[in-house]
């Protein structure tokens, strides 16, 4: 999450009816519900407001409004004063209805361009999902205005509520808190469980065991894509364990945090991974996805042999460096960008790819490197690319030395 200080603004004076003049037009002063009933602008004075920049047609959008929804009704359950209008950026109002049905909140018309461009420009939006909360200060007739609505939703949902700067320092003094008490006792057991399980071979193995050890908590699922990620991990777990094998006082463990939908589905997936894994449906698995932020999957969260958390970047860490990356730590980090940085140099500054018809450059992470995904393996990357400038085409510099082998665009 973006810095909440930063993020909270004075937003100015709305006039006589606090939102009238950012939600309504000349001849209207409502909005539509779900069911295409007006709702009167009025109706959201003095309330906490949340602008909902979203659109049908975009998977984030409506992997954020099921959040969304179910911190709003949660919210209106216990009686806070919170409420929710969704600007519209879908492409016809078939596509609209369909999605403002699924929404228990009021929208801005979808006829009513002028006024959704109007909220685009004055809140600089960027990209979508997008949820700017307008907080109400004692002045009735200005407002607090928060830019980072939808990070602060994903990480905290209805504890962030009345989203005030003052709230959202308390819940970062709590999560400093929190990260700094932790073990691996605090964050893998609970009141009835100890143990971890293991497979082929189904038995506990005790969370006190892994004391000592660089441990990698693996959040995905048998439905997850992209798939390429789990089998990768399995061979580069396997070479780490081979690694450490030979060194004193080091080892290093998965553990399996499941988001299947089923225990079947739990089973077929951990039974062709070799490490260990919480129960399914252990109720510590949404505590991890939350204390960790995990807002997508495959995710690999590393922690140290203290239990602390080393980086939640263990995926894009794996991809770039593979089996080199372990212990994962700053100082390894370091040492593998400058050996990156002298490896780029032997490299050529533009290439031909065998799968894209224009040149590729060389780039780096601070002109465009990363983070990136792929288009040769479909992983996500950072560091050294190259990429087309023309259509943005990127690719590892490893998987450009792999595809172009033997190719005929080789050398040219």
């Amino acid at each position: 999450m973006k810095d909440g200080n930063r993020a909270l603004t004075n937003g100015g004076s709305y006039g006589s009816s606090r939102f009238s003049s950012l939600l309504a037009s000349g001849d209207r002063d409502y909005l539509v519900s779900s069911t295409g009933a007006q709702v009167k602008v009025s109706n959201l004075d003095g309330k906490v407001l949340g602008l909902y920049f979203s659109a049908n047609w975009y998977p984030p959008c409506r992997s954020f409004n099921k959040i969304l929804v179910r911190t709003y009704e949660e919210l209106q359950g216990n009686g806070s004063n919170f409420e929710v209008v969704y600007v519209s950026s879908d492409e016809d109002s078939d596509a609209f209805n369909e999605y403002c049905a699924s929404m228990p909140w009021p929208a801005i018309p979808f006829s009513d361009l002028e006024t959704k461009i109007a909220l685009n420009r004055k809140f600089e939006i960027e990209g979508i999902p997008c949820l700017i909360i307008l907080q109400p200060r004692e002045n009735k007739d200005e407002t607090a205005t928060l830019h980072e609505g939808v990070e602060v939703v994903y990480r905290y949902g209805v504890d962030a509520f009345p989203f005030t700067k003052e709230r959202l320092e308390q819940l970062k003094d709590e999560d400093r808190e929190k990260e700094e008490n932790q073990t691996l006792s605090t964050l893998l057991t609970n009141g009835n469980r100890d143990y971890l399980l293991s497979y082929p071979i189904p038995k506990q193995v005790p969370v006190v065991s892994l004391v000592g050890k660089t441990v990698g908590l693996y959040f995905s699922a048998k439905w997850c894509l992209p798939g390429m990620f789990t089998p990768k991990l399995i061979a580069i777990y396997d070479q780490i364990k081979q690694m450490v094998a030979t060194k004193e006082n080091e080892d290093f463990e998965i553990v399996f945090v499941s988001s299947d939908r089923d225990e079947d589905s739990f089973n077929s997936y951990f039974g062709s991974m070799p490490w260990l894994a919480l129960p399914f449906g252990d109720p510590m698995i949404k505590n991890l996805a939350k204390h960790f932020d995990v807002q997508g999957i495959p995710c690999l969260i590393i922690l140290g042999p203290n239990g602390k958390t080393v980086t939640k970047q263990g995926r894009n860490l794996i991809n770039l460096y593979r089996e080199n990356a372990y212990p994962f730590t700053e100082a390894k980090l370091e040492e593998l960008v400058k050996e990156k940085e002298e490896e780029a140099k032997k490299l050529p500054t533009s290439v031909r790819h065998v799968g894209h018809r224009h040149e590729l450059n060389l780039v780096s992470e601070g002109n465009g490197g990363g983070p990136f995904i792929c288009c040769e393996c479909d992983e996500q990357g950072c560091g050294w690319a190259y990429q087309c400038l023309d259509c943005g085409f990127e690719v590892h510099t490893k998987c450009v030395e792999t595809s172009n082998h033997d190719s005929p665009f080789n050398g040219r």
